[in-house]
């Protein structure tokens, strides 16, 4: 049975935009401030006093009992690490997942950002992984389906000899987090639900060096590659339109020797 996904209206779509780009802005400050010698959870105290700085809520922290305001996965981390007093070191990546609560709608991103300078085969992960979520953000439009999407991701992750993690992938998002459908970032195209302008998602493959076989920390949040291999994620929260795709947190892609381009 299909996923019933809801068109958002003009109002909804106004606060996800606002939502979106305080996300955005949260990860630009993020990119700005990873350095060598930084923690983890000193990033998401900065993350959390701009997010609520601006007048929004963070949308993790105490979600399912989640404790931070960011998530902070670490090399071989994929998603979901938890901020702590981890020092990151020259040569690490660490990915930062964000969400913002605006007027009661959410927007939800992340990006994987280089520590110092990192080795080509990891820059090679970091650049294959944001191509791929572009490569799916690409494939949307009215009239599409699902599936065209999940193809496209799969397709330019293995054309840059990536591996993509399977057992997690994308979702709808509005007033809640997590709406209808599951999007994978693997399968055939021509399958799924068919998209419609107004429709809102948050596509994010997660690529790895090597298998795509995860397993997850005793802390009961952490997931990481089983075979330690290094791993990336990029997300960006879009609304559907008749032209395409608009991307409602707009980033800005961050650089092989830091800051922004």
């Amino acid at each position: 049975m299909m996923a019933v996904v809801r068109r958002k209206s003009t109002a909804e779509l106004a606060r996800m935009r606002r939502a979106g780009a305080i996300v955005a802005d949260t990860l630009d400050l993020m990119v700005s401030l990873v350095k060598p010698g930084i923690s983890t959870g000193e990033l998401d105290e900065a993350a959390e006093a701009h997010i609520r700085g601006v007048g929004a809520e963070p949308s993790f922290k105490g979600y399912m009992g989640y404790p931070a305001s960011i998530c902070a996965s670490v090399n071989e981390e994929i998603v979901h690490g938890i901020p702590n007093k981890r020092v990151l070191e020259d040569g690490d990546i660490v990915s930062i997942d964000c969400g913002a609560i605006w007027e009661g709608y959410q927007g939800d991103a992340a990006l994987t950002i280089a520590v110092g300078q990192v080795a080509d085969d990891v820059w090679r992960l970091l650049e294959a992984t944001r191509l791929a979520l572009m490569a799916g953000i690409a494939a949307v439009r009215d009239g599409a389906r699902m599936g065209d999407v999940s193809h496209a991701i799969e397709a330019a992750a293995l054309e840059r000899n990536c591996e993509v993690v399977r057992e997690y992938g994308g979702h709808g998002i509005g007033a809640t987090m997590h709406e209808p459908p599951h999007i994978s970032n693997w399968g055939p195209a021509g399958q799924g639900i068919r998209l419609r302008a107004g429709m809102t998602f948050c596509l994010e493959p997660m690529l790895t060096l090597g298998g795509w076989q995860t397993r997850t920390l005793d802390d009961g949040w952490t997931v990481v590659t089983a075979d330690g291999s290094r791993s990336a994620h990029f997300e960006h929260t879009i609304v559907v339109t008749r032209e395409g795709a608009e991307i409602l947190t707009p980033w800005r892609v961050p650089k092989r020797d830091g800051g922004e381009r």
